[in-house]
């Protein structure tokens, strides 16, 4: 096994602040690398492999929310929002985009740490061959995800709006369909955090997305239960 450091990337524009977390991170057994924007973090994401971005909202030219949504359409790599907005509106933002959690300036270090830590920790306690592949589109019983749109096409053409949570959801039961995944493992790919700020349980979760899908609750055909163990995709996927 290896034992090199975990690699994390800070994205924010104000060098004291980039500094600081730098260090600290530094201090406590990260590597740490650290950009001032978007141009610069993507530059430095073709040549490294990160575990974990540290991605501030306010930044100049295209914002942190822009480029989180970008990352999450194309990888499943975990990203801390930072800014200096605190109110409720952003930090629902922020989790729509695909963010794992949400802490506002000014913060104190140790909890930027301890959310650090408990985000990898949920990475760490995923199945091993979680690593999503470069799909495009999946396609299943008769349905159409594209990724890139967060676009969900019914057999009949309509298209299918979904929201962050339940668009997450769905790609983990496609990436590996017949697999059995038990509640606690698909709220954290789901985003643990998200569910208890709404208060929702991954039961819910599921009901929603089987709703979009058109699945009958009481007797599903493509999210199945699982008694005991939990949900399940019963489907062929087509990756594309």
């Amino acid at each position: 096994m290896s034992t090199s450091p975990e690699h994390l990337l800070v994205v924010d524009d104000d060098r004291e602040i980039r500094r600081l977390i730098e260090e600290y991170l530094t201090q406590a057994g990260y590597r740490v690398s650290s950009a001032a924007d978007g141009k610069a973090m993507r530059r430095l994401m073709e040549q490294h492999r990160f575990d974990l971005v540290v991605l501030d909202l306010m930044l100049p030219g295209e914002d942190g929310l822009s480029l989180c949504r970008d990352l999450r359409s194309r990888s499943n790599i975990p990203v801390l929002m930072l800014t200096a907005r605190g109110s409720e509106i952003d930090r629902i933002v922020g989790l729509e985009m695909g963010a794992d959690d949400y802490l506002a300036k000014p913060f104190n270090p140790r909890e930027l740490l301890a959310r650090i830590r408990s985000i990898l920790r949920r990475a760490h306690a995923l199945p091993p061959n979680l690593v999503p592949e470069e799909v495009a589109v999946f396609r299943f019983a008769g349905w159409t995800l594209e990724v890139a749109s967060r676009n969900v096409t019914a057999p009949d053409g309509l298209v299918v709006p979904l929201s962050g949570a339940e668009f997450r959801l769905l790609r983990v039961l496609l990436e590996h369909p017949h697999r059995v995944f038990s509640r606690d493992q698909l709220l954290e790919l789901t985003n643990g955090r998200e569910a208890i700020l709404f208060d929702r349980s991954i039961d819910v979760l599921i009901g929603r997305l089987r709703k979009r899908l058109r699945d009958d609750g009481k007797e599903p055909a493509l999210i199945k239960t699982v008694r005991g163990e939990g949900y399940v995709l019963a489907a062929s996927v087509e990756a594309l």
